[in-house]
């Protein structure tokens, strides 16, 4: 089957990449736009309405194209781009070869806003007087290096743009030279994202005053919320949250949709089992999704409705087809980089870390993440050359299967680096692709030769041609997501690697288009992870996509509060931040301290930080993470491993760290409040704005935890509330006074 997934959403401004799934390259696609919104330039489209890429065909009324052909040399449509022009529904079609496909797009409003960057000249680390250029760096640009340039005001550098509201990371580059970079935040005020949350059974009908039943149904209800606004003062979310409902146009027709639809009132839906056509519930069953959307539109969420097993006419049941695998619910995760995990002597080959597996037993790891395993020329792996072998340095696929094996019996499950947003540059991919070949034309992305700044000579396909990178990776080109072949020949990895193991991390999973990771979720058994990294935080990558998400917002916190320019309890904050994104689940989390990317939180903030750090990232909701060396001492963020001169009390708190979460559920599974009981904790001696405390509290019933975490090189004496008897990750009593370290949980 060759239809294109679910339903899509997006706001003005925003574009949605459409795509067939499963494709075969040889085939022919054509993409078409049957119905648009009024107010759009397509409205009432009876046939293709579709722009080249390079907008070939004017725009319309002084608009750009709504649907783009992707980059490709192609004569068909097998990946088009929508950029709506208006607010509503827009109704595309997908030929392919076993049949015609509907897909809808639902755009929200433009949530952009009219922003200014402005970097005065002096805080750029290059003298004014040898600055020629200055680039803009962010997300919102794709972290394409010289596409935006800001313009000089007076003393500073300033850039004009429209970007939604919230908290946006941006650096401002001086003559196209990472070197020469300022890194600087701008607040843009406006609401947060609304979420939802749905609560989904089937129950018995309704008995009118005939005492007639209509018969069963299934009944959807979404529980809503709107984070407080950013910034602006008394400006708030001051519109309700309204929730569309979306059924899957892949489960049934144009009529039955629309009058399944029909039935929602407000953020509930009922649908009677009748209404729903024969034999929907017998195959792959009613997928409906539910969007929150008031000044800004949130991620969304699904349901299936279907029969219970296998069986036609077995019972009927609601479940989440996107539910993750039950080990990975809020495992503890251990990140290994590979080639210094056997330390400063031994070589690092599969077999030398398998022969480690017991120490990973021993700090009660749930899943070992192995930073990239296949053929690459470098150290770290992330230039990857031949995606079906293992790294000949490290071992045949043989003895990598059997370091799953071993940590399979241990209870351990693995997690494969997935690099797929590019390759190496030295991959033969390429190399035929930068030479010429036809059949390799459009694997890899290009842009204007003007926003090279890498002092690369590339070899040219067109004139002025050179391959797309992020930032100035000039050894690592993107890959062309676009072209049926790449998606395919990636899609065919995704099934090599995920029979061998348990979970992908997804290396720069926000270079990759959105519809291809929904379509890997679909397709990896269900007892795959998928984590994402995601730079900044965003929800969407959760809709349908993946498990477990970085938390850049706890890790920035974290950073702050170490190095003193933020309280203790500003990692409440942290969550809050979450909540104005659009996260709804706290427990979708991956919580670290440091990674391979990062400088060690040991070397920067020293030894009393790291260890509360480390505390709250396993106190708190989520899956916590342990960044191999963090536990023994390490500093060099990718240096061997401290075996024989590491810091042993150190491991032993990471230890303690693991055990105490898997013997107490309450913090795997309870929520997270930072008011009462917390708010009642009073430092009696020592530095109260280096101590923070929370509770995990069961969603039903009184059981309750009380985490206190203190940040400070010195102990502090805390007032604790009436009922707390032991703190349990020291094993000890305590009475109304208690003196804490690192971290106190007390029950």
């Amino acid at each position: 089957m060759h239809e294109p997934g679910p339903p899509r959403t997006t706001s003005v401004g925003e574009s949605v990449e459409l795509a067939p799934r499963s494709p075969d390259p040889e085939e022919t696609y054509e993409w078409a736009v049957r119905d648009a919104p009024a107010e759009s330039a397509v409205e009432g489209a009876s046939g293709p309405e579709i722009e080249n890429a390079n907008g070939n065909g004017g725009e319309r009324d002084g608009r750009s194209p709504v649907l783009v052909r992707g980059e490709t040399s192609r004569s068909d449509d097998p990946v088009v781009h929508l950029r709506p022009d208006a607010p509503g529904t827009y109704v595309v079609t997908l030929d392919a070869p076993d049949g015609t496909h509907r897909q809808r797009v639902r755009a929200f409003p433009d949530e952009r806003r009219e922003t200014e960057l402005r970097v005065p000249a002096a805080d750029l680390p290059l003298a004014d007087a040898d600055v020629d250029r200055v680039s803009l760096l962010w997300a919102h640009n794709e972290r394409l290096l010289a596409r935006d340039r800001p313009e000089r005001d007076g003393d500073d550098w300033v850039l004009e743009t429209r970007v939604p509201p919230g908290r946006h990371g941006f650096s401002f580059v001086a003559n196209d030279d990472r070197g020469n970079e300022h890194g600087d935040v701008v607040e843009v005020s406006g609401p947060g994202r609304p979420r939802l949350s749905l609560d989904a059974r089937v129950e018995g009908g309704r008995t009118g005053e005939d005492g007639e039943s209509d018969g069963p149904r299934v009944v959807l209800t979404a529980d809503v919320d709107a984070p407080s606004a950013l910034g602006g003062g008394n400006e708030t979310n001051g519109s309700p949250v309204a929730v569309d409902f979306l059924v899957d146009d892949r489960d049934a027709g144009p009529e039955a949709v629309a009058r399944i639809e029909s039935l929602a009132d407000g953020a509930t839906l009922a649908v009677p089992l009748a209404e729903i056509p024969d034999g929907i519930l017998d195959g792959d069953g009613l997928r409906i999704h539910a969007v929150p959307h008031a000044e800004r539109y949130g991620a969304s969420e699904t349901v299936r409705v279907g029969r219970g097993g296998d069986a036609s006419g077995g019972p009927i049941a609601v479940t989440d087809p996107h539910a993750a695998p039950d080990w990975a619910e809020s495992p503890t995760v251990y990140e290994a980089f590979v080639r210094s995990f056997a330390g400063d002597t031994l070589p690092t080959t599969f077999r030398e870390i398998e022969r480690r597996v017991p120490y990973l037993e021993s700090l009660h790891v749930d899943a070992l993440w192995l930073t990239p395993v296949l053929a690459s020329p470098t150290e770290h792996g992330y230039h990857v050359t031949d995606y079906y072998e293992t790294a000949s340095d490290l071992g045949s696929r043989e003895s990598f299967e059997s370091l799953v094996e071993t940590c399979h019996d241990a209870g351990i499950r693995v997690i494969f680096d997935l690099v797929i947003n590019h390759t190496s540059r030295d991959h033969p991919a390429f190399q035929l692709h930068a030479a010429g070949v036809d059949e390799y034309a459009d694997h890899y992305r290009r842009t204007d030769g003007a926003f090279d700044v890498t002092g690369t000579d590339w070899a040219e396909l067109d004139d002025g041609d050179m391959p797309e990178h992020y930032f100035d990776w000039g050894r690592i080109p993107n890959l062309n997501f676009d072209s049926p072949a790449v998606r395919a020949w990636l899609l065919d990895v995704v099934d090599e690697w995920a029979a061998v193991v348990d979970g992908f991390r997804a290396d720069v999973a926000w270079g990759v288009p959105h519809g291809f990771w929904k379509e890997v979720a679909d397709r990896v058994p269900d007892d795959v992870l998928l984590l994402d990294e995601t730079l900044p935080h965003d929800p969407f990558y959760g809709e349908g996509e993946f498990d477990l998400h970085y938390d850049t917002s706890l890790y920035e916190v974290l950073r702050d509060v170490g190095a003193g320019e933020a309280p203790a309890d500003a990692v409440a904050e942290a969550f809050d931040r979450a909540a104005r994104l659009g996260f709804d689940d706290p427990g979708a989390q991956l919580r670290y301290v440091e990674n391979h990317d990062e400088e060690r939180y040991l070397a920067e903030y020293g030894r009393d930080a790291l260890k509360a750090a480390a505390a709250s990232v396993f106190a708190l909701p989520g899956a916590p993470m342990i960044y191999a060396g963090q536990e023994r001492g390490n500093e060099t963020y990718r240096g061997p491993i401290r075996w024989h001169d590491g810091d042993t009390d150190l491991t032993d708190f990471h230890r303690d760290l693991a055990a105490l979460r898997e013997r107490e559920p309450l913090l795997r599974e309870g929520a997270v409040d930072f008011g009462d009981p917390a708010a009642d904790v009073t430092v009696v001696d020592g530095d109260p704005e280096r101590v923070t405390a929370f509770a995990r509290t069961a969603e039903k019933g009184g059981d309750r935890l009380l985490v206190v975490v203190n940040f400070a090189s010195e102990s502090a004496t805390v007032a604790v509330p009436d009922g707390i008897e032991t703190d349990l990750f020291e094993d000890r009593t305590v009475g109304t006074e208690a003196e804490v370290d690192a971290v106190a949980v007390f029950e």
